[in-house]
C-alpha cells in the first residue's frame, strides 16, 4: 500500500463502517445473548447503556482488521463483543468517578440507577468479557486483552491522580490517554491480527494503527469539549474543566497565553470551576490552542494511516484509512 499523504482533512465521504454492517448486526446478537442473566437489574442497566448507541469504534476495529486479514472465523464477533463489553464497563465506572449526569444526550446509568448498581454492573460486564475471552481458546489473545484491561485501569487511576493538576505536561497527558483510551483501540486491532495468525510484523502494524487511531480519537474528543456543539455531542460543553481535567487544549493555551490569562485557566483547573468558561474559551481560541491540538490529532491519524502499509490492500484497509482520516472531521 502506497503511503498516503494527508495534508488537509479530507472531504466527507461514505461511512467506512458500511462495509461491516452485517458483522455489526452479528455483534449485536452476540451482545444481546451474553447479557442474558437471571438478575434482572444487570440486564436492565447493561441494555440501557448499550442501547444509548455510540460509535462502536472498538468492535468495528476488530471487524475491519479481521476483514482486512481475511478472517472468517465466528470468533471475530465474539472478540468484537468482548471489547465492547470492556468499554461499556469502563463507561459505567467513569461516569460514577466523574459524577457525570449526561452521556450521549440522556441521563447516565448512575444518574438513573444510582452509583452502587452502576459500579456492580460494570464489574459484571468485565467478568463476562473475560468468560468470553477464555472461550476463544487463544492464550495470546487472552494475554493482550487482559494486559489491556490492566493498563486501562492504570490509566483511570493516573487520570484521577492528575485531576486538578494544572502542571500536567503534554507528555503526561499523552501517557494518560494512551493508557485509558488508546490501549483498547490497540488491543482491538491486535487481537484480530492474532485471530488471523498474522506475522509478527503485521500484528505490530495493526497494534500501531489501533493505538494511533485511539490517540487521535481522544485528542479530538478533548478539542470538542471546547469547540463542539453540546446538543450534537449529548454532553455539556466544558465538562472536562468542571471535572478538573487538564487536557491538551488547556495545556497549549497556558503555554501561549499571557501570565494573567494562564493563571485564570490554572485556577479553573485547580478548582474544577466553569464560572470563567466563556473567558477560557476565548483564551483557548485566541492562542490557537485548538488548531494546535487538532494538528496533534492530525499527526496521529497520519501515523495510523502509515501503519496500514504493512497490511494487504483491499476494501477493508481502505475503510481503515478512511476511518482515520474522518476522525479529523469529528464534530460529535
Amino acid at each position: 500500500m502506497a503511503a498516503p499523504i494527508l495534508t488537509t482533512p479530507p472531504s466527507p465521504s461514505p461511512n467506512p463502517l458500511a462495509l461491516i454492517a452485517s458483522d455489526m448486526q452479528a455483534l449485536d446478537q452476540v451482545i444481546a445473548q451474553r447479557l442474558d442473566t437471571s438478575v434482572a437489574l444487570i440486564g436492565q442497566i447493561s441494555r440501557y447503556i448499550i442501547a444509548a448507541g455510540g460509535k462502536r469504534l472498538r468492535p468495528a476495529l476488530v471487524l475491519l482488521t479481521a476483514g482486512a486479514l481475511g478472517v472468517e472465523n465466528a470468533n471475530k464477533h465474539k472478540l468484537a463483543a468482548v471489547v465492547e463489553l470492556i468499554h461499556t464497563a469502563t463507561l459505567l465506572h467513569d461516569d460514577v468517578v466523574d459524577e457525570s449526569t449526561l452521556r450521549r444526550g440522556r441521563p447516565t446509568a448512575n444518574e438513573t440507577f444510582g452509583n452502587p448498581a452502576s459500579v456492580l454492573v460494570g464489574d459484571f460486564l468485565h467478568t463476562r468479557s473475560f468468560q468470553m475471552m477464555v472461550e476463544v481458546g487463544s492464550l495470546p489473545i487472552l494475554q493482550v486483552l487482559s494486559d489491556a484491561t490492566n493498563v486501562i485501569a492504570e490509566g483511570e487511576v493516573l487520570q484521577l491522580i492528575n485531576t486538578h493538576d494544572a502542571n500536567l505536561s503534554e507528555a503526561g497527558y499523552l501517557h494518560v490517554i494512551r493508557s485509558k483510551t488508546a490501549k483498547l483501540f490497540e488491543a482491538s486491532a491486535q487481537v484480530a491480527a492474532q485471530l488471523a495468525n498474522a506475522s509478527p510484523d503485521i500484528e505490530a502494524a495493526c497494534a500501531t494503527y489501533g493505538q494511533a487511531l485511539g490517540t487521535a480519537f481522544q485528542i479530538i474528543d478533548d478539542v470538542l469539549d471546547y469547540d463542539g456543539d453540546s446538543q450534537e455531542m449529548g454532553k455539556n460543553l466544558g465538562d472536562d474543566l468542571r471535572e478538573g481535567k487538564n487536557t491538551l487544549p488547556l495545556i497549549i493555551a497556558m503555554q501561549r497565553a499571557s501570565a494573567n490569562k494562564a493563571a485564570l485557566i490554572r485556577q479553573a483547573i485547580e478548582q474544577g470551576s466553569t464560572e470563567q468558561l466563556h473567558n477560557i474559551l476565548a483564551i483557548v481560541r485566541s492562542t490557537g490552542a485548538l488548531d494546535a491540538t487538532r494538528e496533534a490529532a492530525h499527526q496521529e491519524a497520519l501515523r495510523a494511516i502509515h501503519a496500514l502499509q504493512a497490511l494487504p490492500h483491499n476494501p477493508y484497509t481502505q475503510a481503515m484509512e478512511q476511518l482515520a482520516s474522518q476522525l479529523l472531521l469529528r464534530r460529535t
